[in-house]
């Protein structure tokens, strides 16, 4: 597995019937996806559960991610 990268932006566009995502990371390297309505759906509940949960540290903070 790759280390972490630290993200620079995300860039989001329709194509078709999916969603292309353009993750660029701040060493200049961007990762294009392609997802589905329902897998971004997802993906924004998860982030809101994030920023709406106990920052880490704090007890009951968010663990890490798999």
């Amino acid at each position: 597995m790759r280390p972490t990268q630290r993200l620079a932006r995300i860039l989001a566009t329709r194509t078709g019937e999916e969603i292309e995502l353009a993750i660029a990371t701040a060493g200049g390297e961007t990762l294009k996806v392609l997802a589905t309505q329902e897998q971004i759906d997802m993906l924004v509940d998860e982030l809101e559960d994030i920023l709406n949960s106990p920052a880490e540290g704090a007890p009951g903070g968010p663990q890490d991610a798999a």
